[in-house]
């Protein structure tokens, strides 16, 4: 492992095979676990820190999928200028726009920004229109969880309609519903549904217009997230967002996994082994020493079945200078 620093963050650099031992995968469940805790404690700076420490270990495999919640405790913590500025600097090489989290989040923090610099939205809108037009089936969804009835025209609208879920791909729909179980407090703002609103009606006429843009968006959405990633998933499951659990696959869904290790990879190397347990030699164990070793871990079915044998053998030496005078056995009737 090597170890180094820069100005903003510690940078651990694990070998590519660490995340095959299970030692490695619990280092990063605690952090991940730890982060949901803070963040459900409203101290989503801290969380956000962490959140770029576990991103910071393997940002490009993201073996927890921390890139589909740091957006969420950017936009808490308001920390809107990280948000965007990562957007634009990873944007070239990770394709941060094809994710719903950051489709919608980006234009959203951006827009909180030039509200509170009192400059334009231009480009707020435009990316929000682009976040609608490349994914129609999170509008309807959301506005349900945030307890907002959309107008007539949205609801009469084919873009926005059950079309829309048909045509997106089961990998879609699972990031669509974990980012509306986890962000959906953040658009419940007076003024943001009156931005989303304006910007919804302007998408509904740039579809009605034939925007080449629209037909270009669903093209991309019905050839890519073909597969939902094992990374995603296990972010899924360890995320427990009631949404997002009920939209994973049945094969997922009933299969058992250990809460301290979900999902672990196909090449999976086991580091813990318990070695076979050696044969023990005859073992003075009284009553009462038994009853003592019935607490340790490794107490096992052979010695529950040894201690009856002595127990029920007087000539066992665990009887031996035991005397019963005085006892029942030895008064006169």
């Amino acid at each position: 492992m090597h170890l180094s620093t820069n100005a903003d963050l510690l940078v651990l650099h694990f070998f590519s095979k660490c995340q095959r031992s299970m030692c490695s995968r619990s280092f990063y469940l605690a952090l991940f676990k730890h982060t949901l805790y803070v963040g459900q404690r409203a101290c989503y700076r801290t969380a956000l820190e962490f959140c770029k420490l576990i991103l910071s270990l393997e940002p490009d495999g993201d073996p927890t999928g921390v890139l589909l919640m740091i957006d969420y405790y950017a936009l808490k913590s308001e920390q809107y200028e990280f948000l965007i500025r990562m957007y634009r600097e990873w944007e070239a090489h990770r394709n941060l726009s094809q994710l719903p989290n950051f489709a919608f989040s980006v234009p959203l923090a951006l827009y909180h920004q030039r509200s509170l610099e009192g400059k334009s939205t231009e480009e707020a809108d435009l990316l929000l229109q682009e976040a609608l037009l490349h994914f129609p089936a999170l509008l309807r969804p959301l506005l349900d969880k945030c307890n907002i009835k959309p107008d007539k025209d949205v609801l009469s609208h084919e873009f926005f309609g059950p079309a829309a879920d048909a045509s997106h791909p089961e990998m879609l729909r699972q990031l669509i519903a974990l980012y509306i179980g986890r962000c959906h407090g953040v658009w419940k703002e007076p003024a943001v549904i009156t931005w989303m609103e304006n910007n919804v009606q302007t998408v509904m006429r740039r579809v009605d217009r034939n925007d080449p843009l629209a037909q270009q968006l669903r093209e991309k959405r019905e050839c890519r997230y073909r597969g939902t990633p094992r990374n995603v998933l296990r972010h899924i499951l360890m995320s427990e967002i009631q949404n997002a659990t009920a939209a994973l696959p049945r094969d997922v869904a009933n299969t058992s996994f250990m809460s301290f290790d979900p999902l672990p990879p196909v090449d999976n190397i086991a580091t813990y082994r318990r070695p076979p347990r050696k044969p023990r030699a005859e073992e003075n164990y009284g009553p009462l020493s038994m009853f003592f070793r019935s607490l340790m871990p490794n107490y096992t079915a052979e010695d529950v079945s040894s201690c009856t044998q002595n127990l029920n053998d007087f000539s066992h030496p665990c009887w031996k200078n035991r005397s019963f005078a005085g006892s029942s056995w030895n008064r006169s009737v």
